[in-house]
């Protein structure tokens, strides 16, 4: 696809040449549209979704052709310009308005001062424009200032090749024609789709990305990429809440989540393995980002347990791999790939890590500023104080290897704490306590390798180690002789013919020596963890073959100083932008082929050239690098040389002075210092290095060696060259290379998923954008590429029934009975769109940028004209509702209000009449208490009169015969008189009235006397209980008898109320009848004493029984208290204690035998109380007979 300019990155020249092959297709000169009215009715909010038109089809393109329009600006309908998005210059603006660029004051003052421009309704003669057409319509346009920042400014007017822009502030400046660019309409601000943006340039994008960036909208698509970038603190875009959101699909904004959600439904769909590819400079959010892809995973595919192991990973792999840079606290320096394995069902069941190329000259130089790896920081600061023990450990600023950066801890971050998580994740993928502390050995081994130090001995600058407390350390670390520690660093043993010689070291090797020692051991530590890892994930995990691979790799870099590392970087990164083109062409021709279209397949020219410069043999970047690795007199200034001399015919290759050499990326070009390269390409560990560790008495060390020894080009019988690169088989760079081809392998066979992370500034600061190093990283990452690819074609789409939908109601004739394509059709006719700038296949239209801009035109104004008449008509609608609303209020109103006053009313009588009943009920019951008292005022005085007169009249009857002797001898007297007959007779009632009184009475003692029976069967089952169990004995015991005490007092009180009902009785029957009431009084008496006599029992039974309760508990408590040795006492506690049980045991049989015994006397007297009564009715008998006699 040699249209799309593919020039070196580097070059803008190259980058800005116009495409002249879409030019001859645009044919703007001869296209007479109509010019129609911009109309801007919308909120500046409103946002088109990805399948509305404006979102999708509304793309206005760049003219190429304004310098040959007299220096006019292109209007919005123009053919697009294919530049390059990298270039810097353009040759169209737009005819609305656009937010304003990023970067200076001037820029945001003129985003947030723009207003609605509403242009002159009248019909041009032509889709092409005049000279006068960009001053008055007033255009905006972005235009680039001195310092390289973008302006957005109104033209005023234009003159030849120069225009004159004004700006928010008052500011007029002169541009070129040429170098303005167009902006796109207000309605586009904050798309979540760089695809929906009418013109697609550096500003345009730019700004875009600040405008949803500065409202916390970081994400925003482009194309098939996501684009995400960092906001350098928490922003509520992840939870529970947005992850049920983006499953259930009620949220659809551009996301991490909807990504990984598409991941995860297109691999169970179409049963094909997916791929997350997240890549972007240090400090971007790679790792943040991939780690939210794996906690949406986790909460897709969690249920097993599984998931929480592989998110525990985290924190071991950014301790050990990560570090803290001079543009990120918490750089990965590695690159990871983690491919999550699904079930059947589509739940996580294991999972598998891959990394590449760790940073392993960070162990033993790091720049000022910065840090070696977390693990070291941690080990120093949260270690326990037996791990410090058994270590030998100090603090982090007693390491040479720590304390060359000056800098040991990171604000806001705790080394202790992160430490404790480290090791919780640990034991979480099943890492033995016993291979932790493993581990921690190796890395202190590690630390304590760099404090090694050395001693000249001789005058060639020979050394020796110095047995100092570094070496006893590292030699007890790896379990290895500190002799045989000493001659691995300072000797090396060569075989020259058949001799083996041993050959002292120099300071300098001797410092390599250790430092590439350290290294290795770090390196292989790194990748033990990682195998238990993949183990831990692994095991007993049945695999369905479906897999979602998340890639965390290092994005494009470019430094002021590029090295070895960087070299790889970039090279990796060829082959994933390689990877990208071809996955996005091979989307879009299918898209074309499936619809039919009349398109020809667009042969794009890759970055081919680039990958042959890296891969080609014998003469490749690699090859030539690794041919002077083997070379023992080879240096980086011979392999620059080198370089030069063989590649100097390639385009893509450069030869600058001295070891530097440019390469041109995909991305832009890039100088690269070949100072240790070579070095670091051998990554050089002799075999006394590697025998050194195998001696080792440590597991760990003892592993290490013989994955060395694998790789090894010899065997151990052949062990010894004259080579110095003798203990790897392959460079780095050829490994990494294999690496990377099976990376690519697996790739292919996924469908990838894109997200490209965006540092907004290097400070790490939220809210501050710099444009500059967004545009950089925009360049790098190839997002603008990416678009520019999707727009290539017919980047405006759009189904037949959308279309109709959408612009069907622009057409003169009612054509809403015909097919959604025949509307469609009948629209393109309508606004004479050119033939060449649409095709119409089965499904949907394909347009080419901008010829949507016009229906868009049309389409706004007549819905604001629409929105006019329906905004009056509905107005008076309203009103009329409102006054009959009012009305049918007023009148509700008055019936409420009546019905309130009603009920009010009801109310108040209910509550009058209810107050009368109460007053006559109360004055009731007060007149009856009053008569009542009245009442018992007289019955009382009644009975006091009564007895008295009965006292006084019945007399003694004795003399009342004699009486009757004297009166006898009167013949016709009357014997007695009436009045005392009657006297007599109403006495005799009285009597009679008394004795069924006392009937009752005696019914009333019947009752009670059954009451005391079943009270006494009650005791008796309390005693035997209390025989059975001693301490529920104790307790109801005590109960009883004090039930029983009352009882007895109520039962003595209610006999002696009797005994004086009694008494009154007796005093008024006289002296005759003293003899027969003796009798009953007497054993009412006896009665009497003989319970009082019982219930004195029973409170002496009490008494006892409480005062022994009291002796028994002191003395088992006392004896208790000696035996536990809180009181002193000269006497055995054990024998003591069997004494008192003893006695406990003969008062507890005497005391039962005397409650039995105060039962049986109780049970009599209650036996005795019966007969009484039948004394007493028969003594009421005779009463009442003598009485009447």
């Amino acid at each position: 696809m040699s249209s799309l300019g593919m020039g070196t990155p580097g070059s803008p020249s190259t980058r800005e040449k116009p495409k002249s092959g879409l030019k001859k297709k645009s044919g703007v000169k001869t296209r007479k549209p109509l010019a129609l009215q911009s109309v801007k009715s919308l909120p500046l909010d409103f946002r088109f979704t990805s399948g509305s038109p404006a979102a999708k089809g509304g793309d206005r393109s760049e003219s190429d052709q304004l310098s040959d329009q007299l220096g006019a600006v292109a209007e919005e309908e123009d053919v697009g310009n294919m530049d390059s998005p990298y270039s810097s210059t353009s040759g169209s603006l737009e005819v609305e308005k656009i937010g304003g660029g990023e970067g200076e004051e001037l820029v945001d003052s003129a985003a947030s001062s723009r207003l609605p421009v509403t242009l002159p309704s009248r019909i041009e003669s032509r889709w092409g424009d005049t000279s006068s057409y960009g001053a008055k319509k007033k255009l905006q346009a972005w235009c680039q200032l001195s310092n390289g920042d973008w302006a957005l400014g109104k033209v005023e007017s234009t003159t030849g090749t120069e225009s004159v822009l004004s700006f928010p502030e008052g500011k007029v400046l002169k541009f070129n024609t040429e170098s303005l660019l167009p902006a796109n309409p207000d309605i586009l601000d904050g798309v979540d789709d760089l695809m929906q943006l009418s013109y697609l340039n550096e500003p345009s994008v730019l700004f875009n990305l600040q405008y949803r960036y500065s409202r916390d909208m970081i994400y925003t698509k482009a194309g098939p990429v996501l684009v995400a970038i960092n906001p350098f603190k928490e922003v509520l875009l992840y939870g529970k809440d947005y992850i049920e959101g983006y499953r259930r699909k009620s949220m659809d904004s551009p996301h991490v989540y909807a990504i990984a959600d598409t991941a995860i439904r297109e691999m169970i769909r179409d049963e094909v393995n997916q791929s997350i590819i997240i890549s972007g400079e240090s400090g971007a959010g790679k790792t943040e980002t991939a780690k939210i892809a794996m906690q949406y995973l986790a909460a897709l595919g969690g249920g097993s347990g599984i998931e929480y192991e592989i998110l525990e990973t985290n924190p071991i792999l950014e301790a050990f791999g990560n570090a803290k840079t001079s543009r990120n606290d918490n750089s990965s320096r590695f690159g990871k790939l983690i491919e999550i394995h699904f079930s059947s069902t589509g739940k996580i069941s294991g999972a598998s890590i891959q990394t590449f190329l760790l940073e392993k000259s960070r162990v033993v130089q790091c720049a000022v500023g910065e840090r070696s790896y977390h693990i070291f920081y941690q080990l120093c600061a949260g270690a326990p104080s037996s791990l410090r023990e058994k270590l030998n450990l100090k603090k982090a600023v007693d390491y040479k290897y720590l304390k060359q950066s000056n800098c040991f801890s990171i604000a806001g971050v705790d080394d202790a704490e992160r430490f404790r998580a480290v090791m919780e994740a640990m034991n979480v993928v099943h890492i033995s306590n016993e291979d932790q502390d493993n581990v921690f050995k190796m890395l202190a081994a590690v630390l304590w390798l760099g404090n090694i130090s050395f001693t000249v001995i001789d005058n060639e600058n020979h050394v020796e180690v110095v047995a100092d407390e570094g070496a006893h350390s590292v030699a007890k670390l790896i379990g290895c002789d500190i002799s045989d520690l000493k001659l691995a660093l300072a000797t090396r043993k060569m075989k020259v013919g058949k001799d083996i010689i041993v050959q002292k070291l120099t300071l300098s090797q001797a410092i390599d020596t250790r430092d590439a020692l350290a290294k290795s051991i770090y390196a292989s530590l790194f990748e033990w963890l990682v195998d238990q890892i993949n183990k831990s994930l692994e095991v007993g995990k049945r695999r369905t073959g479906r897999s979602i691979s998340i890639l965390d790799i290092y994005g494009f870099e470019s430094f002021n100083k590029n090295s070895f590392e960087q070299f790889c970087i970039n090279y990796a990164n060829e082959r994933l932008q390689q990877h990208f083109n071809r996955h996005l062409f091979k989307l879009e021709q299918e898209e074309y082929i499936q619809d039919g279209i009349d398109w020809a397949k667009v042969e794009f020219e890759d970055n081919q050239d680039c990958l042959n410069l890296f891969e080609k043999k014998p003469l490749g970047l690699l090859s030539l690098l690794d041919e002077e690795s083997t070379f023992p007199n080879g240096t980086d200034l011979t392999f620059a040389n080198k370089l030069k001399q063989h590649l100097n015919s390639n385009p893509c290759f450069r030869g600058d002075r001295g070891k530097a050499f440019s390469i041109s990326h995909y991305a832009g070009e890039v100088v690269y210092d070949t100072t240790g390269f070579l070095e670091k390409n051998r990554d050089l560990l002799h075999m006394d290095s590697i025998q050194l560790l195998a001696s080792c008495n440590c597991s760990l060390p003892q592993m290490f060696a013989c994955k060395m020894l694998v790789h090894t080009e010899n065997t151990m019988g052949n062990q010894y060259r004259s080579s110095g690169a003798d203990s790897q088989k392959l460079s780095v760079a050829t490994k990494f290379k294999g690496q990377l081809f099976q990376l690519m392998q697996r790739l292919e066979n996924t469908t990838p998923h894109f997200i490209r992370c965006i540092k907004p500034n290097n400070s790490q600061l939220p809210a501050t954008y710099e444009q500059g190093l967004v545009l950089q990283q925009l360049r790098c990452c190839g997002v603008l590429e990416v678009v520019r690819i999707s727009r290539s074609g017919f980047p405006t789409r759009m189904s037949h029934q959308k279309f109709a939908k959408r612009y069907g109601f622009l057409l003169l004739e009612n054509v809403a009975a015909q097919d959604p394509l025949s509307v469609s059709v009948a629209i393109l006719h309508q606004f004479n769109i050119l033939p060449e700038m649409y095709q119409v296949g089965y499904t949907k239209l394909f347009f080419r940028t901008g010829q949507i801009g016009a229906l868009e035109d049309t389409r706004n104004r007549t819905l604001h004209g629409i929105l006019r008449v329906q905004s009056c008509f509905r107005g008076h609608q309203s009103r009329c509702y409102v006054k009959e609303r009012r009305r049918g209020i007023l009148t509700l109103q008055s019936f409420i209000r009546g019905e309130k006053t009603r009920r009010f009313y009801s109310t108040m009588v209910q509550r009058y009449r209810a107050a009368a009943v109460i007053q006559r009920h109360v004055k009731c019951r007060i007149g009856r208490r009053k008569f009542l008292d009245v009442l018992n005022a007289s019955v009382v005085i009644q009975s006091v009169i009564r007895g008295w007169l009965v006292r006084k009249c019945s007399g003694d009857v004795g003399l009342l015969n004699s009486t009757m002797k004297l009166e006898g001898t009167k013949g016709d007297q009357v014997v007695v008189k009436a009045s005392v007959l009657a006297e007599l007779q109403r006495r005799i009632l009285k009597a009679e009235a008394a004795l069924r009184e006392k009937e009752e009475e005696n019914d009333i003692l019947n009752q009670r006397l059954q009451q005391y029976e079943n009270r006494w069967s009650e005791y008796e089952q309390k005693m035997r209980s209390m025989e059975e169990v001693w301490q529920k004995q104790m307790r109801s015991l005590q109960s009883s008898l004090s039930i029983a005490k009352k009882s007895l007092a109520i039962d003595d009180a209610d006999r002696r109320s009797d005994a004086s009902v009694e008494q009154s009785w007796d005093s008024s029957g006289g002296n005759q009848n003293n003899g027969n009431h003796t009798g009953p009084r007497v054993r009412e008496e006896n009665g009497g004493r003989s319970m009082s006599a019982g219930l004195s029992v029973i409170n002496r039974l009490a008494e006892e029984f409480e005062q022994r309760s009291q002796v028994f508990g002191d003395d088992a408590k006392f004896l208790v208290e000696v035996k536990s040795g809180q009181a002193e006492a000269s006497l055995n506690p054990e024998r003591e204690l069997r004494r008192l049980k003893q006695m406990f045991d003969v008062w507890k049989k005497d005391f039962g035998v005397r409650l039995r015994e105060t039962k049986v006397v109780i049970n009599k007297l209650a036996s005795e109380e019966a007969n009484p009564e039948k004394v007493k009715k028969k003594w009421w008998g005779r009463l009442n007979s003598s009485r009447i006699i």
